[in-house]
């Protein structure tokens, strides 16, 4: 009887082992095929979203194309009819239910017309788009320590000899403060390590020299058919006129020839990227209240 007990005991326990086997694997079976059909739907989902997004820039896209940029031009960096909207400090510090209103009522003082025919919907998408225009969440991008950035701008990249960024630096380049406004990181550091890219020649050095033998070279700051104004590395202004120029060169690249891509380690181009950011939201978050009204009642 014992040995037939033992046999007994023996089968019952293989037999729950058998059982909670199969269990145990029903129940993998079906927390798998349960997370898959989640990825699934996940996955399904996404292309969905993104159709979504693509057309909801597009109308915002079209809704700016035809109210606004007749004016203040394809890019919203303005035109002879109008200012610009993307890049000025007083318009980027104004928020979307200021922007909305003026786009809804209209500035009948400044000659800008009411444009609540288009329908609320239209306009918000505008206003979304204006903000793109003028960089909203570029400046999320990676940059690096602002503060060893200002180091390296007014030290070892020498930036400061021909930039100035908050009123300190150099006059011959141009002024940097509001420069990161405008760009994402990876814009920024193309224009550090290859300052030629998409650079207009006339707005570079220049040497010209006179009928009396005088030869000057500087920046020009102001052109037209009859004369040039040249301003040379020591400060000095010079009104010219055309016909006292006997030749006038320009040159092929930039005021600096820094090449900072070589001079410069990765870190450290991040760090400059990042100082110049912070220099752009500085020069924003200054803009004193005065002044915005001061435009308003224009």
């Amino acid at each position: 009887m014992r040995l037939v007990d033992a046999k007994e005991k023996i089968a019952d326990y293989a037999w729950w082992e058998m059982m909670k086997r199969i269990h145990t694997s029903h129940a993998l079976a079906i927390m798998l095929a349960f997370g898959g059909s989640i990825l699934l739907l996940h996955a399904q989902g996404q292309p969905e979203k993104s159709a979504a997004d693509t057309a909801a820039r597009q109308d915002a896209k079209s809704a700016f194309d035809n109210v606004c940029a007749a004016c203040h031009g394809l890019d919203g960096r303005g035109s002879e009819r109008g200012p610009d909207v993307a890049s000025g400090g007083e318009v980027r510090r104004r928020s979307d239910a200021y922007l909305l209103s003026v786009v809804r009522e209209g500035r009948p003082s400044k000659g800008m017309p009411a444009f609540r025919s288009y329908g609320e919907k239209q306009l918000v998408a505008l206003v979304a788009y204006l903000r793109e225009l003028q960089g909203a969440g570029k400046r999320k991008l990676s940059t690096g320590d602002p503060a060893r950035g200002r180091e390296l701008f007014f030290g070892k990249a020498r930036c400061s000899e021909c930039h100035m960024v908050a009123g300190r630096g150099g006059f011959f380049g141009a002024d940097l403060t509001g420069f990161a406004a405008k760009k994402n990181a990876d814009e920024l550091r193309t224009a550090i390590v290859s300052p030629e890219k998409d650079r207009d020649p006339r707005k570079g050095p220049v040497t010209v020299k006179l009928a009396n033998a005088t030869v000057l070279t500087g920046m020009p700051r102001n052109e037209d058919n009859f004369s040039l104004q040249l301003q040379t590395s020591d400060g000095s202004f010079h009104l010219l006129k055309k016909a006292d120029i006997v030749s006038l060169t320009r040159s092929g690249s930039s005021a600096t020839s820094a090449d900072h891509g070589r001079t410069l380690s990765a870190d450290e181009l991040n760090d400059l990227v990042g100082f110049l950011v912070r220099a752009a939201g500085s020069e924003n978050l200054n803009k004193s209240e005065s002044n915005l009204e001061a435009g308003d009642e224009e």
